[in-house]
């Protein structure tokens, strides 16, 4: 979670450092059957690789890039890719966790890193990373926030890839045809979202996610009208969630549903959100830096504008980080070396220079962070 003063931007810096602080799960520990069992083989370093992106849709076109690259300097290893909603992921390794069929490597954030690292599924990466020419080179405070989300006396068990972070995008077009100023106070933001909401034309202020992935947005909302600046209280015993202040800050933003915004919404996940603001008349949408480019796609540059959730008590601004994301090796896999030479090859700086663009989402590799699109991008400049 992160507090800012009114008016200033984040450097990409900052964005990386706000993502260290993410809300992870827990869950009971494998007995030793089954795929979390299964410890596997280094193999022969060539051959298949089966990765299983956590993202696939929105990710898959960027992904097989990669692969191509990774392929043509290893032609002696196939990667096999399978895309997979993010919606369906955790659920999908979950049920192979429990029946096989793993893949080699996954999409690992760190939001659901706990739960695998707990049932023995994700191998320990420290050493092989420590022998990697990616050594010194990955952001310390992604590693860092994933070490702590494995729950496991400080291991790593995902190598970082970006960080990502809540951002509020909004119609600039159709702000100036209503005289609204920029959302960037919670005030301001209530009353466009009033302003522009015309149900009998199809027009709303604001699109609410209702579906899977919600609390992401409800956080946000909750924590950046309060103005609370952690999940726990000063002695750490008693979660700030329930805090009345919370309370009826997530009370007042679940109040927009229906009244400024589609009836739709209260089964849209992220992917129907986006998709329904981006051919819609719709004012606000809280996402994240990850949709820039479907938005620059659908309404180009000058449509529209993606700024830091609004301030709000005394020009504070509170920011809920989101997870870091992450590549992890299944300890279940046949073939370690070559799967941990893809993962290798993906962070490196051109690669994950070249994903994170695409993306549009902050590098985890120190020199890919250096390079100038990242300044440039609106998302990133955030």
């Amino acid at each position: 979670m992160r507090r800012s003063s009114r008016g200033g931007r984040r450097s990409a810096a900052a964005v990386a450092v706000s993502a260290v602080l993410a809300l992870t799960a827990t869950a009971c520990g494998d007995d030793g059957s089954g795929s979390a069992g299964d410890k596997g083989a280094d193999g022969s370093g060539k051959g298949k690789v089966v990765f299983w992106d956590n993202n696939g849709g929105v990710r898959t076109d960027i992904w097989k890039e990669i692969i191509a690259d990774f392929e043509k300097e290893n032609p002696d290893i196939e990667v096999e890719y399978v895309g997979i909603a993010a919606t369906e992921y955790q659920s999908k390794v979950d049920t192979a966790l429990q029946g096989g069929g793993l893949p080699d490597v996954g999409g690992v954030g760190a939001a659901m890193l706990a739960g695998f690292a707990a049932q023995n599924a994700l191998e320990p990466l420290d050493s092989r990373l420590g022998k990697s020419s990616l050594n010194g080179k990955l952001n310390e405070d992604m590693v860092k926030s994933l070490k702590a989300a494995g729950g496991r006396d400080d291991t790593l068990y995902s190598i970082p890839t970006s960080a990502n972070n809540g951002v509020l995008y909004y119609r600039t077009d159709l702000f100036k045809q209503a005289g609204l100023d920029e959302p960037t106070t919670w005030d301001n933001f209530y009353e466009a979202a009033d302003k522009l909401t015309d149900k009998g034309k199809n027009e709303f202020g604001y699109t609410i996610r209702g579906g899977a992935g919600s609390i992401a947005q409800a956080l946000d909302a909750m924590y950046g009208q309060s103005g609370i600046t952690s999940f726990w209280d000063s002695g750490n015993e008693k979660t700030t969630v329930n805090d009345p202040k919370n309370v009826a800050a997530l009370e007042k933003y679940v109040g927009l549903f229906k009244k400024v915004t589609p009836a739709a919404d209260l089964n849209n996940d992220f992917t129907k959100m986006v998709a329904q603001w981006d051919s819609g008349t719709i004012g606000m949408l809280n996402h994240n830096l990850g949709s820039y480019q479907d938005h620059v796609k659908a309404l180009g540059v000058d449509k529209f504008r993606g700024i830091p959730q609004p301030v709000g008590p005394g020009g504070k601004r509170v920011q809920v980080s989101n997870p870091v994301d992450g590549l992890g090796l299944f300890k279940s896999s046949k073939n370690k070396d070559a799967a941990w030479k893809f993962i290798d090859f993906a962070t490196s700086k051109a690669e994950n220079s070249k994903f994170n663009e695409a993306a549009g989402q902050v590098p985890s590799n120190n020199d890919a962070a250096k390079d100038a699109w990242v300044s440039k991008a609106e998302p990133t400049r955030l």
